[in-house]
């Protein structure tokens, strides 16, 4: 698979995400493929449990947007991208939360992918806002339990 045709791929695994199709996605998988979330998950395998992951798990239409690029691809048939992943409150609303991803792949001849491998880390300004709201409200919580009733 060449850097065109994993572009290619890239992009129509967004359109899979933003569409929740399920021929979309599964059109993108092998029927074996091997799925992972994070890093040190066991696998999901297989593209019918795969599609019904995606199909489960459904973000609000509207309210994410992604785009990811290649950065190698190996001898050994080993593909790498990167790029964002972006969730809004509602759609066109403001950003809720903001992630950078690193996709391990593999592919068959048929472009299938086989196996999948995510990392992910949360931005850093959106990993502040969340710890800031959540001392926020655990400050709030404690001065309303101390509160004379």
């Amino acid at each position: 698979m060449t850097h065109e045709q994993f572009q290619a791929w890239l992009d129509r695994y967004v359109e899979a995400w933003k569409t929740y199709d399920p021929d979309k996605i599964a059109s993108l998988f092998s029927e074996g493929i091997e799925y992972r979330y994070h890093p040190n998950d066991e696998p999901e395998v297989g593209r019918e449990l795969l599609v019904s992951n995606w199909l489960d798990t459904k973000d609000a239409e509207g309210t994410y947007d992604a785009r990811y690029q290649p950065v190698a691809i190996d001898p050994d048939g080993t593909h790498v991208a990167n790029g964002w992943s972006r969730y809004y409150e509602t759609p066109g609303g403001a950003m809720r939360d903001e992630y950078w991803n690193v996709y391990i792949c593999r592919f068959n001849d048929s472009g299938e992918c086989t196996s999948f491998t995510e990392y992910w880390i949360q931005s850093r300004d959106m990993r502040k806002k969340l710890i800031d709201e959540t001392v926020a409200k655990r400050i709030a919580d404690m001065q309303a339990a101390q509160a004379p009733a």
